[in-house]
């Protein structure tokens, strides 16, 4: 990972977020461990007020498009996602689940709020796990592209 990296939080703006699991394991290739993932999402977003306008669960690492919570900082809401699905998810004889650093682009126009949100649905296309994103169902796409409501609620425009 960069040394020196910089963060532009509380930008009042959306970030695109990427996590992976540890050595991009696929930790989270099973479907009960994306719906779990999704699951501590929807109660982390309830808890902390997150904003989530598109996410994808990919085998070994995640996609956000998130809004900065109101009171608690995106990063102490990051770490608080990945403590909780770690202590879910992880093997006892794993040492670690999650990569220890995550990206954070900050998305200062609509256009970009476009292309990455475009971005992480096509992901799973993109790698061959299916040929159309509605058939992928561990991420916003159905929300968006068929208006069904799914485990995590979407502040979709």
């Amino acid at each position: 990972m960069p040394t020196g990296l910089k963060r532009y939080q509380q930008s009042k703006q959306f970030h695109f977020i990427t996590f992976s699991c540890y050595h991009r394991q696929p930790f989270l290739k099973t479907p009960e461990a994306k719906t779990t993932f999704e699951q501590v999402l929807e109660q982390v977003r309830l808890r902390h007020t997150l904003a989530i306008a598109g996410y994808v669960v990919m085998p070994e690492h995640v996609h956000l498009l998130v809004d900065e919570p109101p009171v608690t900082p995106l990063a102490t809401v990051l770490q608080v996602l990945k403590q909780t699905t770690s202590r879910r998810l992880k093997h006892p004889s794993a040492e670690h689940f999650w990569q220890t650093r995550y990206y954070d682009f900050n998305v200062s126009s609509y256009g970009k709020y476009l292309e990455k949100l475009r971005y992480l649905h096509r992901n799973p296309v993109k790698r061959g796990l299916v040929e159309s994103p509605e058939d992928y169902p561990w991420s916003s796409f159905r929300r968006y592209a068929l208006r069904e409501k799914g485990t995590v609620t979407i502040e979709a425009e």
